[in-house]
């Protein structure tokens, strides 16, 4: 749990990421060490740095604003999977024999 000061000062510093302001060093390392250990905290900077690659606000229309509203976007926003240019059997590439593609 969070006094009120303590979050709102996280969710300032979410929301100027999300808008692409300045945010230091410091405050980023903050507000990861938080997301760590808190799963609400999490889901508010995955929402953020998806706001922030797709400047998309939140008053915005259509299905993909109210997937992102509720969380049910990409999990990983900074994850790069192209199904057309990357071969996942690639990705198993390392994995035992048991667990590879035939």
């Amino acid at each position: 749990m969070f006094t009120p000061e303590k979050r709102l000062h996280l969710q300032g510093i979410l929301r100027r990421l999300a808008t692409g302001q300045n945010v230091t060093l410091e405050e980023r390392i903050n507000l990861q060490r938080h997301a760590d250990r808190d799963p609400t905290v999490a889901a508010w900077l995955r929402r953020a740095r998806r706001r922030q690659q797709h400047r998309q606000l939140t008053t915005g229309q259509g299905v993909d604003a109210l997937l992102d509203q509720l969380d049910l976007n990409d999990r990983d926003p900074d994850s790069s999977f192209d199904p057309d240019q990357d071969d996942l059997g690639d990705w198993f590439s390392g994995a035992p024999s048991w667990l590879r593609r035939s």
